[in-house]
């Protein structure tokens, strides 16, 4: 794998695809977990270039890393430490604009399904009928 391709897939966003989130895209505004040394500019710049939309507005949040306790050994618990933190970008986009996060079918597709269900299910009863 050459540079250009790892670092490419360093670059990937994703929306998260949360309750939360959900509720802000009625706002325009997408959450996106980043790294924490990304700055603003570079966040709205990447989101520009993956999506091809116009970004308005970056907010940041950085969230700290959980204590949790280790040991080493049976009954020692010799100290905390913390999970890495992690840090994600609330991105308001222009209006007009959108990013597809959660795929719905069309009435077609949801239809044509469960019409291909039930002729399934009427081979296997004739299937069946015919082996008796």
């Amino acid at each position: 794998m050459a540079k250009d391709d790892a670092k490419i897939k360093l670059n990937i966003l994703e929306p998260r695809a949360t309750e939360k989130s959900y509720f802000e895209q009625t706002k325009r505004t997408y959450v996106f977990p980043v790294k924490v040394g990304m700055s603003k500019q570079e966040i709205a710049k990447l989101v520009e270039k993956e999506f091809n939309v116009t970004v308005t507005d970056v907010r940041t949040l950085i969230r700290d890393g959980k204590k949790t306790k280790f040991s080493k050994g049976k009954h020692a618990y010799p100290g905390i430490t913390h999970r890495q933190d992690k840090k994600y970008a609330y991105v308001t986009l222009k209006e007009g604009d959108s990013i597809k996060v959660f795929e719905e079918q069309s009435e077609d597709n949801k239809t044509s399904a469960k019409d291909a269900k039930a002729k399934e299910a009427k081979a296997d009863k004739k299937a069946g009928k015919e082996n008796k």
